[in-house]
């Protein structure tokens, strides 16, 4: 069974008011199982060399700031 294909259909038939609900029902739906995996990654160790490497950056000044990296 494919339920994909009837839920677009059945997506198409909504007036759009309901579509945008509806994505934005989606949207918080992933943003909350992003969180999830996020916590998870993090209780388990998976982003520890990530936060090592942050952290040895930070203490030998090798950052920029935010708004000059994202202008350059």
């Amino acid at each position: 069974m494919n339920a994909l294909p009837e839920i677009e259909a059945a997506i198409k038939q909504l007036p759009e008011n309901d579509v945008r609900k509806l994505a934005g029902w989606i949207q918080n739906y992933l943003n909350e199982k992003w969180d999830r995996q996020m916590e998870e990654d993090l209780a388990t160790g998976k982003l520890n060399a990530l936060i090592a490497k942050a952290e040895a950056d930070i203490a030998a000044n090798n950052v920029r700031d935010l708004y000059d990296a994202l202008l350059n």
